[in-house]
């Protein structure tokens, strides 16, 4: 009866062995911690005019959704925030979501099938590889950001309806995809290109319309983006940005936006605070580039070969996954909270912490953090 227990507490043991084991800390409403983990980067999660949005359609329409969108869960606050995301990224539609995770798996089952090939960059996210599995279609695993490696693969498949599927800034190293130049070999191969575009939404491109805009690709015919509303924006959700026939075929058809539970009109009525927000706040992102320089120098002076950011993600190399782990410890007891990536979610199988840089941290408790990761390294 309990043989199945015994294996899963045999595959714990290992990983604890490894440096591999995982821990659930909850936090207190407005802890004291220097927050270097999370992903508001424009500091909008606590902003006075996206709190009040969500509290008036808290109280308008309640806790939740009360349904899927097809049912019930569309209000007036989901339709205005997707009204809005489309005009923000300059296509024609899009569809919110209930996370940005199930927005990829969306997207991708929408765009693939069974004689599709799809080509995704070897660093995507979790999200990305789930998606490309769960396709049924076949799936080749391409160099990081590199388009001449991708044009070899395309050129090595001629005639195949194609997917190429990437980050423009990536979740662990934070590196910036040659977009522009990715772009120029799909559609020479008549290829389509999906495009998570979630740690450059409201941190680059005009207006902080993310990467996609930032490479002059936005609403073109054969490009798809997706994004969370969870960083820039402060919120939770995702986003399938593209054509009408493709929001057309997700709303008929894609199972993970027809049998999921809409999110609830508070946190989407807020996202839409956020988002007008973020439009408007370039000062906040020139703080962002500011403080990404002064990271990167502070870490060059302490030893650390850091690469200039692109965005608001910064990583740093760890001997192991141990010591990102007790590096990330002794930070958090100092009162800094750091990422800590080790395998799996790290696709070079290197542990690393990872910095998230945010506008809403105080100048002085943002510079006594940088201390701290120094101090505390391995």
């Amino acid at each position: 009866m309990t043989g199945w227990q015994d294996a899963l507490e045999r595959q714990s043991l290992a990983r604890a062995k490894a440096g591999l084991t995982r821990t659930l800390r909850p936090r207190a409403a407005g802890d004291a911690v220097v927050d270097l983990a999370g992903n508001d980067y424009l500091g909008l999660a606590v902003h006075p005019e996206v709190v009040e949005a969500a509290v008036g359609a808290l109280r308008a329409y309640g806790l939740g959704a009360t349904g899927s969108r097809l049912v019930r869960g569309s209000t007036e606050a989901h339709a205005a925030l997707e009204t809005d995301l489309a005009e923000w990224l300059g296509f024609p539609r899009a569809l919110v979501y209930s996370s940005g995770f199930l927005a990829n798996l969306g997207a991708i089952r929408a765009l693939a099938g069974p004689g599709t090939l799809l080509i995704s960059d070897r660093y995507n996210h979790a999200s990305l590889i789930d998606g490309c599995k769960s396709s049924g279609a076949e799936v080749v695993v391409a160099p990081h950001a590199d388009p001449a490696a991708l044009a070899a693969l395309l050129a090595a498949h001629p005639g195949r309806e194609v997917v190429y599927v990437t980050e423009s800034v990536f979740s662990v190293d934070g590196d910036l995809a040659p977009l522009a130049d990715l772009h120029a070999v799909t559609s020479a191969h008549g290829a389509l290109m999906l495009v998570d575009d979630a740690h450059a939404l409201g941190v680059l491109g005009p207006e902080g319309a993310g990467g996609v805009a930032a490479a002059g690709l936005s609403g073109a015919p054969d490009v798809v983006v997706t994004a969370t509303l969870s960083k820039a924006l402060g919120g939770a959700g995702g986003v399938i940005a593209g054509p009408e026939p493709l929001a057309r075929h997700l709303i008929d058809t894609g199972r993970t936006f027809i049998y999921d539970t809409a999110p609830p009109p508070s946190v989407v009525a807020g996202v839409g605070a956020a988002l007008r927000l973020a439009r408007r706040a370039d000062d906040r992102r020139a703080l962002l580039t500011t403080r990404a320089d002064a990271t990167v120098r502070r870490l060059h002076a302490a030893g650390f070969t850091t690469p200039a950011p692109a965005a608001a993600v910064l990583s740093v190399p760890a001997p192991g996954p141990e010591a990102a782990l007790a590096w990330a410890a002794d930070c958090r007891d100092r009162g800094v909270a750091v990422g800590c990536f080790r395998p799996p979610s790290t696709p070079d199988g290197s542990s690393r912490l990872r910095l998230t840089l945010n506008a809403g941290i105080a100048a002085e408790d943002f510079e006594r953090a940088l201390d701290v990761i120094a101090e505390c390294a391995p």
